[in-house]
């Protein structure tokens, strides 16, 4: 894979670490107040024996844990997604202008393949649907389309790709809204490139109904996993489907995507995660072994810079060029925790060698 992507992922991994290790609760002091959480896990007492000493605590790290579950659900696997693909999260609505008007009868059609599939009198069929959708351009009078979000879109010279990333726990009822929402852009895409193949999925990141005692993490049962979910096959259909393994390698266009990623969240995600955080945030360039831990951390932007840093250092003559150049490597935010990597300041020094 393209090391510019490697290191991309890279920093969404430490933005991701950061936040978490900021917010884990190192013991129950400030845990919020909780009395019926704890009152109905009295009942549990005897299975938590030996397991779980700290009941405030317990609390507390479920609460963290539900913050890292939105985290990745929220920003992590979409934008991960995003760099893959060299795509980008795209909203098209009307006041944007690039919210094409439809048939009613698209509508119409849409609404009935919704009804068909609720009712359980026809299956979810991607080629039919399409089919259906497309001779019912034309029919009726023009309408505004629906105002919708891709999480991720890309194209190319023939093709158009849209993607919604789902949690691999959607709730009761998820699956039908969903199913209209893609038909729905669906008709919306065809019409805003009528020279191109639309292909619009439902993206799961990793499937949970794997045994990973006896099988790869990365591998996964669509059908079972579509069956495990409220109104799964119900509403969609396994080719419209990508899941795990199958989701990240279309993401890329390169197999072993999956394994990369999790290759990368486990080189970076060790127990000494902060105190190398904040080694590269000393910038001590001079240590021997400083360029290994950026290597280390794939952040081969900010290695440039250091093995150019003699170089750097001459163009040193002006007093935004020396401010730059002490500027940290990441741009921490105390407002909601948050750091990233100081692009404006690499693209700064770059450019004074360039």
């Amino acid at each position: 894979m393209d090391k510019f992507k490697i290191e991309a992922i890279s920093i969404e991994v430490i933005k991701t670490l950061y936040k978490r290790f900021l917010k884990f609760p190192e013991d129950a002091a400030n845990n919020r107040n909780a009395p019926f959480h704890e009152a109905f896990l009295n009942a549990f007492s005897d299975k938590f024996e030996d397991k779980v000493q700290d009941i405030p605590y317990f609390i507390s790290l479920s609460s963290w844990l539900h913050g890292l579950n939105t985290t990745l659900g929220q920003s992590f696997f979409e934008n991960v997604a995003q760099i893959l693909s060299d795509g980008e999260k795209r909203t098209f609505r009307q006041n944007l202008n690039n919210l094409p008007q439809i048939h009613s009868g698209q509508t119409r059609t849409i609404n009935q393949i919704i009804t068909d599939l609720k009712n359980s009198s026809t299956k979810p069929d991607i080629s039919q649907e399409t089919e259906l959708i497309i001779e019912s351009e034309g029919v009726g009078d023009l309408e505004p389309g629906k105002q919708f979000t891709v999480d991720v879109f890309f194209e190319d010279d023939t093709e158009v790709f849209a993607v919604e990333l789902k949690s691999v726990k959607p709730n009761a009822g998820e699956m039908r809204g969903e199913k209209q929402k893609i038909l729905e852009g669906k008709v919306s895409l065809m019409q805003s490139y009528p020279d191109k193949q639309i292909h619009y999925y439902i993206g799961f990141p990793f499937d949970p109904n794997i045994d990973a005692s006896s099988q790869p993490v990365t591998s996964y049962d669509k059908v079972a996993f579509l069956e495990s979910i409220i109104d799964g096959l119900k509403y969609f259909d396994p080719a419209e489907t990508l899941l795990a393994s199958e989701l990240w390698d279309f993401l890329s266009g390169e197999e072993g995507t999956m394994e990369l990623i999790l290759e990368i969240i486990n080189n970076i995600a060790t127990p000494n995660f902060l105190e190398i955080y904040h080694y590269i945030m000393e910038r001590k360039i001079k240590s021997p072994e400083y360029i290994d831990i950026l290597t280390d951390w794939n952040l081969i932007s900010e290695a440039t810079l250091v093995m150019n840093d003699e170089a750097i250092r001459k163009e040193l003559t002006s007093a935004t060029n020396i401010r730059m150049y002490n500027n940290s490597v990441f741009i921490e935010s105390s407002s909601n925790d948050s750091t990233d990597y100081n692009w404006r300041r690499y693209n700064h020094l770059l450019g004074l060698i360039s």
